[in-house]
C-alpha cells in the first residue's frame, strides 16, 4: 500500500510538472495533478475512493484554485438528484417483486443456455440504455442480474461487466442515451433522425464485437452458468410452471416506473413544448414519481431513502464531478485542446482519428462530458473555417461513450454498477479485473469506428 501511494503521489507531481512545462498556469497544472491523483487513489485503493475524493476538493479550496460557487455549479446536484430518485424506484420494483419476474421470464427461455443468455443480456442493456439512459438501464439490469445470479448460485461479475460494457456502447445510438449525446446534439445540429441513421447501426456494430470478445473471455465461467442450468433444470422447469402473480402493488410500481421512463424518453421534446431550460423535465419526472412513492408508502418512506440510495457512490459523483469541472474552470482544458487542434490540423482522417482515440483514452479516466464540453468548441471553429466538421462530431460521441469502457471509473454506469455490487453482495472488483476485459472491448470497438470514419461516405 506505502509503494502505491508514492507512486500515486510521484505519477500526480510529475502530471502537474509536464503540464506547468507546455505552458499552462499554476492553476491549471494544479487542477490536473490533483485530479489524476483522485483518479489514481481510486484505481489504487478503491475502497479509499471517497476519502482522495474529498481530500482532493480541499486541496482545490485551500489553494484558491476552486471557490464554492463553481463547486455547486459542477457538482451536478441535478445528476445526483436524479440518480438518487431512479434507485428509490429501482428499490421499489424489487420491493414489490418484479426482478424476479424478470429472472423467471429469462431463465424460462427456452432452451437457455450460457451464450443465448450472455447475448439476450448485451441486447437488453443497450437498447435499454439507448431509450432512457445509461444510469437508469443500469440500474435496472444490475438488479435483475444479482437476481438470476443468485437463483444459480453462480458468479455475477462477468454477467455484470458485460451488462456494463453493452450499456455504454447502447447509450450512442440515440441521442437520449447519453448526457453527450444531447450535448453534441444541441450544437452540432445532428437530429434525432441523425442518430438513429448513423449512429445506431455503428453502435450494433461495436455490441456485435464486444458479444463475442466476452463470450471468449468468459468461455469458463459460461461453461460453469450451463452446468448450473443443466443441474438446476428440473427445478427450474418446476419454478417456471408456477403462475406469476401481479400483486396490485407491483402493477402500481410498474404503473409509476413506466410512465417515468416516457417522460425521460419525451424530455427534451417537451422542454422545448413547454420552453423550458434543457434538462428540467429530465429532472423533474424522477422527483415527481418519487413523492407519488412516498405519499403511498408514507410509513417506509424513510426506509427507501435509507436503504435504496446509494450515498456512498452519490457523494463520490459529487465530488468527482467538481473536480473534473474544475479543469473546465481553470481553462486547462481548453489549452490541451487548442494545441490538438494546432498539431492535427492538416488532415480531417488525422483529426477525425486523433479525436476518436484522445476521447477513448480520456473517457477511461475523466468524465466524459467534461472532455466532450471542451472539444466542442474546438469542432465548431473548424465549421467557420470552411470544412464540414460532421466526422469530428461522430468521432467525438462514439470516442466518448466507447472510452468509458475501458476502466472502473470510465463512465457513471460504471461506479453505479459497482457501488450496488459492493452494497447488495460485498463483492469488490479489482482494477485489473476490469481493465483486462474492458481495455480489448474499447480497443476493439474504437477501431471499428475508427475504420467506419474513415472509409464510409455515409459519415462525411
Amino acid at each position: 500500500m506505502r509503494k502505491k501511494f508514492i507512486l500515486l503521489v510521484a505519477i500526480a507531481s510529475s502530471i502537474g510538472f509536464l503540464s506547468n512545462g507546455i505552458g499552462l498556469n499554476y492553476h491549471q497544472s494544479l487542477a490536473i495533478a490533483i485530479f489524476s491523483a483522485s483518479i489514481l487513489g481510486t484505481l489504487f485503493f478503491w475502497s479509499f475512493r471517497l476519502s482522495f475524493a474529498f481530500m482532493g476538493t480541499f486541496l482545490l479550496f485551500v489553494t484558491g484554485t476552486l471557490d464554492i460557487a463553481h463547486f455547486v455549479k459542477f457538482a451536478s446536484i441535478e445528476v445526483i438528484l436524479f440518480l438518487a430518485c431512479m434507485m428509490v424506484l429501482v428499490g421499489l420494483l424489487k420491493e414489490n417483486g418484479f426482478f424476479n419476474l424478470i429472472s423467471h421470464l429469462l431463465l424460462g427461455v427456452k432452451k437457455l443456455n450460457s451464450k443465448k443468455f450472455i447475448i439476450i443480456l448485451s441486447i437488453v442493456s443497450a437498447v435499454m440504455a439507448s431509450l432512457v439512459d445509461e444510469v437508469t438501464s443500469i440500474i435496472f439490469m444490475i438488479v435483475a442480474i444479482l437476481e438470476i445470479c443468485d437463483r444459480l448460485e453462480i458468479d455475477p461479475v462477468p454477467f455484470l461487466i458485460t451488462s456494463v460494457l453493452a450499456t455504454n456502447i447502447g447509450s450512442a445510438a440515440t441521442v437520449l442515451g447519453n448526457p453527450i449525446g444531447i450535448l453534441i446534439a444541441t450544437k452540432s445540429g445532428l437530429t434525432f433522425e441523425d442518430f438513429l441513421i448513423k449512429a445506431a447501426p455503428l453502435a450494433a456494430l461495436c455490441l456485435i464485437v464486444t458479444i463475442f470478445i466476452c463470450m471468449a473471455w468468459y468461455s469458463r465461467q459460461l461453461k460453469e452458468m450451463d452446468e448450473r442450468l443443466r443441474h438446476f433444470k428440473a427445478k427450474q422447469i418446476e419454478a417456471m410452471e408456477k403462475p406469476v402473480v401481479f400483486t396490485k402493488d407491483l402493477r402500481i410500481s410498474l404503473g409509476i416506473f413506466i410512465i417515468t421512463l416516457i417522460i425521460i424518453a419525451l424530455h427534451h421534446r417537451l422542454e422545448t413544448l413547454w420552453n423550458l431550460a434543457p434538462s428540467t423535465v429530465l429532472l423533474a419526472a424522477p422527483l415527481l414519481s418519487c413523492s407519488l412513492v412516498f405519499v403511498w408508502k408514507q410509513h417506509n418512506a424513510r426506509k427507501h431513502i435509507e436503504r435504496d440510495v446509494e450515498w456512498w457512490t452519490l457523494m463520490f459523483f459529487l465530488f468527482l464531478f467538481a473536480q473534473a469541472g474544475t479543469l473546465q474552470y481553470t481553462g486547462a482544458t481548453d489549452v490541451l485542446a487548442k494545441n490538438l487542434a494546432t498539431v492535427t490540423s492538416g488532415s480531417l482522417n488525422v483529426l477525425s482519428g486523433s479525436i476518436l482515440w484522445i476521447a477513448s483514452a480520456g473517457s477511461a479516466v475523466l468524465d466524459n462530458v467534461v472532455l466532450v464540453a471542451a472539444f466542442i468548441p474546438i469542432i465548431q471553429s473548424f465549421k467557420l473555417a470552411g470544412v464540414d466538421p460532421q466526422v469530428l462530431w461522430w468521432a467525438l460521441l462514439f470516442g466518448g461513450c466507447l472510452g468509458g469502457n475501458i476502466t472502473l471509473v470510465g463512465s457513471t454506469a460504471n461506479i453505479v454498477a459497482l457501488g450496488i455490487l459492493e452494497k447488495q453482495k460485498n463483492i469488490k472488483i479489482t482494477f485489473l479485473r476490469w481493465f483486462g476485459i474492458g481495455l480489448a472491448a474499447g480497443l476493439m470497438t474504437t477501431a471499428v469506428v475508427w475504420a467506419a470514419l474513415s472509409f464510409l461516405p455515409l459519415y462525411r
